[in-house]
């Protein structure tokens, strides 16, 4: 009971703290946005927004978990993810894109790394979307490692055809790559235990993944 109390209010302040700053946004009142946004990071770990968006994502969930009971951690994260997102809009509309697009990257990272550690969960609302965060960022060039976790995500959801537009994204930028090539054989392998219905729904049909397992297995290189 204690610690559901602790996570709804938690929660209950920050929704508070997030209209006031949409309602900043709208206004177009960038600075003053600005240094809500930095109150609100502070407040949940220490350090304002553009060194949060350099801190990686283990040095994050370490701050989140420095103060109130571990198992908010997950909670945390999910407001940490929706700060950055926010922080991200107020730079890019100050036409700071670099560090809107650092922002929106980390904002990335720590929703997948959130969301890769426990079952698949919904969100609660305010939390901006994985789809939204690429949208953010489209244009932008991702890594080998942003890829690999979208993939993974896309996969987890059952959305397969997305996690196999992640995969060639990573061969396009790596075609000669064989632990990527192994990678993707192993990927399109889990794919065929899938039924039928649930390959068809994530659109990517049987006859797709097999011709996919077939392209991968003829950029081996032969042995010897």
């Amino acid at each position: 009971m204690i610690r559901r109390d602790y996570i709804l209010r938690m929660i209950e302040e920050f929704i508070r703290a997030l209209a006031r700053i949409n309602s900043l946004k709208q206004g177009q009142r960038w600075n003053e946005a600005a240094e809500a946004l930095d109150d609100e990071f502070n407040r949940l770990i220490g350090t304002g927004a553009q060194a949060a968006a350099r801190l990686s994502e283990t040095d994050l969930l370490a701050r989140l978990a420095q103060d109130g009971p571990t198992q908010t951690v997950r909670d945390k994260a999910l407001l940490l993810t929706t700060l950055l997102k926010e922080a991200g809009d107020v730079a890019t509309a100050e036409d700071r894109m670099e560090e809107g697009r650092e922002c929106y990257l980390k904002a990335l990272h720590m929703l997948l790394e959130v969301l890769g550690r426990d079952d698949v969960f919904e969100c609660p609302e305010f939390v901006p979307r994985v789809e939204s965060l690429k949208q953010a960022l489209q244009g932008t060039p991702l890594s080998m490692r942003t890829h690999a976790m979208l993939m993974q995500h896309h996969e987890r959801t059952g959305e397969f055809a997305k996690a196999e537009d992640e995969l060639f994204a990573m061969l396009d930028a790596e075609p000669d790559n064989e632990r990527l090539v192994e990678f993707g054989s192993a990927f399109y392998r889990r794919l065929l235990a899938q039924s039928d219905t649930a390959l068809n729904d994530a659109d990517l049909p049987r006859a797709e993944v097999e011709e996919g397992l077939k392209e991968l297995q003829a950029r081996r290189k032969p042995s010897g």
